[in-house]
């Protein structure tokens, strides 16, 4: 690896650091928020959903539009855009100000990630783009998973707010990187943005949501939850076909004729649905119902960091030596069977016999997973389509986790108690070993492909 590329390395690391940290660190800060703004469960489930909704609808217009005008200039807005939202997150006086900043941090954060990758596929090649993929994968997961004993640390020793404003310090780093770096504009040859594929988007997944987190309130009998539901249901269908018949797509379906591509991410919706319910549910069941403290609840996950930091770039070497389909399949299998094991977990709860022995082994399997699946889906497809395919690719596990999240309450109920907590564990389960099947039976063991 050259100096260029490492550059190139850290400075996608430390955007899209940023973007996975704020959707999993605000979860520890939920019950602190809630109780000095208000809102119960509700207020929870906006201030954590407010940021996947827009980051998911617009994440696949933030791929194209790399594509279209350069990674540097879309990456550099996302980032200013994400410094800016995270002063009003730590500075909001009500829970409805906190929901409308953490959408506004969505809509930023959506610029980051597939920009983000898309430079790692543009910088890398063969085996040395498995690798990096594989570091860029352990660090991001690194803040996807370490976001719950940083939010700990703020909620219990300082306050919620600094949750959001410690965004500062890697952002300015980044934008540091930036400046001095030089980066080729891999663009495609479209030029027209798909305003109705976004606003579509918007809707359909803004509709479904609404209603899945309402229906606790409202009912499903509601014509404000099932009217909201049937709009989302047909702007999703009206996106299809647009998205189908429209010259300049946001969302290319062309891209799902690839096998790796489709199927990949097929099981991304399965596994990460499973991976954000579990970190959604572990640190408020902890603090709620076991009596955690909010850094007690997040130092719950440190091994499964330790691991991610450890083995994420051997795996993905590995993946891209020996092909990704072994370690989609066993570690998403491996990680549904911990999750089984977490429903010996009571009520007060022990942590070193009933919660670590689990976490370790999740851990591993979500080590051997995440690269390779990264690689396998981003190495099939060209390199002018990585802003894209990086986008779609990310905008399914925001996707999957924001649903699963907004969904759950049908199953528990309005609180995280000791009852729900265990359904919640078998529904991940369930989740990700299917995740594990779908890989193990459809995905190829095709090399990272170059530019076709």
């Amino acid at each position: 690896m050259n100096r260029h590329q490492r550059l190139i390395l850290i400075i996608a690391i430390l955007a899209s650091f940023v973007a996975f940290l704020d959707g999993s660190v605000v979860g520890v800060a939920l019950p602190a928020i809630s109780e000095q703004l208000g809102g119960g469960l509700l207020t929870q489930q906006w201030v954590n959903d407010a940021y996947l909704i827009t980051l998911g609808t617009l994440i696949l217009a933030a791929g194209s539009l790399s594509d279209i005008f350069g990674r540097k200039k879309i990456i550099t807005i996302g980032l200013y855009g994400f410094l800016i939202a995270s002063i009003l997150c730590a500075i909001a006086p009500t829970g409805v100000f906190l929901i409308l900043a953490r959408g506004l941090q969505g809509v930023a954060g959506a610029l980051l990630v597939p920009c983000s990758l898309a430079l790692i596929i543009s910088a890398f090649s063969g085996k040395a783009q498995g690798k990096a993929i594989g570091t860029w994968t352990a660090w991001t997961s690194v803040a996807f998973v370490a976001g719950p004993l940083i939010g700990g640390l703020m909620v219990d020793f300082v306050s919620w707010r600094l949750v959001f404003a410690i965004n500062v310090i890697p952002i300015v780093a980044a934008l540091w990187l930036l400046r001095s770096t030089e980066i080729a504009n891999v663009t495609s040859q479209r030029s027209r943005i798909d305003f109705t594929g976004i606003w579509l988007g918007i809707v359909a997944l803004g509709g479904i949501v609404y209603a899945l987190i309402e229906q606790g309130h409202y009912g499903w009998s509601n014509p404000i939850i099932y009217g909201t539901f049937s709009i989302g249901l047909v702007a999703m269908v009206a996106f299809l076909i647009h998205e189908r018949r429209t010259p300049s797509p946001m969302l290319p379906l062309t891209l799902f004729y690839v096998r790796n591509f489709s199927f990949g991410n097929i099981a991304t919706f399965m596994i990460y649905a499973a991976l954000s319910l579990q970190g959604f549910l572990l640190v408020i069941f902890l603090q709620q119902a076991a009596g955690y403290s909010a850094l007690a609840a997040g130092m719950a996950s440190i091994p499964i960091t330790l691991i991610l930091i450890a083995l994420s770039s051997r795996f993905g070497a590995l993946s891209g030596t020996y092909g990704p389909r072994f370690f989609m399949a066993a570690g998403p299998t491996i990680s549904g069977i911990v999750a089984l094991m977490l429903l010996m977990v009571q009520v007060p709860a022990d942590y070193v016999t009933q919660l670590l022995p689990g976490i370790v082994v999740f851990g591993l399997g979500l080590a051997m997973t995440v690269a390779p699946l990264t690689s396998a889906i981003l190495g099939s497809i060209k390199q002018s389509q990585a802003g894209i395919g990086s986008a779609v690719n990310n905008a399914v596990s925001r996707i999957a986790g924001l649903l699963a999240i907004a969904a759950i309450g049908i199953f528990i109920g309005t609180s995280v108690d000791l009852a729900g907590f265990h359904i919640g564990m078998i529904i991940c389960a369930i989740l990700l070993m299917l995740g594990g099947v779908v890989s193990a039976v459809s995905i190829s063991n095709e090399l990272v492909v170059e530019e076709k």
